[in-house]
């Protein structure tokens, strides 16, 4: 049998519409064996003539087809099949900037909200223009929906406004786009200057603040910023540095990190020295994790909650709804502070 009887002999079935005719013959095909990856499907303008459907009838089954990552369209060429795992109801690109992990506890989360009928592929860009480049033109047109924590630089604009706004979802880190897009986005400046005056009183019970921050790094800009406006406004002594020395920790600072790497050095030194931590050395940290918690009694942070950032985005996904939202900077106040 071939894939246009496949698809005739469905119309027998009064409850499916022509598009679901569609959708449901070429799974069918694919399921039997008549369709395998490699094939070209019929152009559209040959479906119209076998099957005397409406054009953009054969364009939206073919889109959604596309959607769940079973076919793809090649320019000049036409559409082919790539994927036979027809029980996906969508395939989904995740592009984030790293696995660490809060990404992880994102990817966690993102994972089971959408459940097994969502296939998720993960990509990294390490904030790195070329690779983001690289990546995201790999991955395009070959997925349903795209969700990508972008580098927030506006020359990545033009490659994420190519993806359709309804299969695009910015997540993290926020970015500037057109307004039919949606995204789910951190907001870093304002937020941790109101997180900083919160802690006011203990962040005077130590000589100097120290904060780790290097330009060629994936850490937003708003904290740095926030940061100086904060030790400006309230006359405290204060240092920026850009990588921690082993060894070099010092009673009475307060070390502010935005990545975890130096916050294990520093506390390791700490205990080497028998410094006690939240009254000799003071810590505190960007992105809450269970282990944060734990350790030296608990470590202060300032972070948002990316177990709520991944529901809402899975939501967003299995809702198509339009989504603008920035999502609020909690504070876990422990011992370390």
């Amino acid at each position: 049998m071939s894939l246009i009887d496949k698809i005739k002999n469905l119309s027998s079935i009064n409850t499916l519409s022509k598009h679901e005719q569609l959708v449901h013959g070429i799974i069918e095909a694919i399921d039997s064996g008549i369709l395998v990856v490699g094939d070209q499907l019929p152009s559209i303008n040959q479906m119209v003539g076998e099957l005397g459907f409406a054009r953009k009838t054969i364009v939206k089954a073919y889109e959604e087809l596309k959607g769940r990552g079973l076919i793809e369209s090649k320019k000049l060429k036409g559409y082919f099949i790539i994927s036979e795992e027809t029980k996906v109801t969508l395939k989904v690109a995740l592009l984030l900037f790293s696995f660490q992990r809060f990404q992880e506890e994102f990817y966690n989360t993102f994972r089971k909200e959408l459940g097994k009928r969502f296939q998720i592929d993960v990509f990294f860009h390490h904030n790195n223009l070329g690779i983001f480049e690289t990546v995201f033109n790999n991955i395009r047109g070959k997925y349903g929906m795209y969700v990508v924590a972008p580098i927030p630089d506006v020359s990545i604009r033009p490659l994420l406004t190519s993806i359709d706004s309804q299969k695009l979802l910015i997540i993290d880190r926020y970015l500037e786009m057109p307004q039919e897009y949606s995204y789910i986005s951190q907001e870093f400046e304002e937020a941790t200057y109101n997180k900083l005056l919160e802690l006011l009183p203990r962040i005077r019970k130590y000589k100097k603040f120290v904060l780790f921050f290097s330009d060629n790094k994936d850490y937003p800009p708003g904290i740095l910023t926030a940061f100086q406006r904060f030790v400006t406004d309230y006359e405290i002594e204060w240092k920026v540095e850009k990588e921690y020395k082993p060894g070099n920790v010092k009673k009475g600072r307060l070390y502010f990190f935005i990545s975890d790497t130096y916050l294990w050095e520093v506390l390791r030194d700490c205990r080497n020295n028998e410094y006690v931590v939240g009254k000799d050395v003071g810590i505190l940290s960007h992105n809450d994790h269970v282990v944060k918690e734990i350790v030296f009694g608990g470590i202060t942070t300032i972070s948002s909650d990316f177990k709520e950032m991944a529901k809402k985005s899975a939501d967003h996904i299995k809702n198509q709804d339009m989504t603008k939202e920035i999502v609020p900077l909690n504070l876990m106040k422990r011992n370390s502070l």
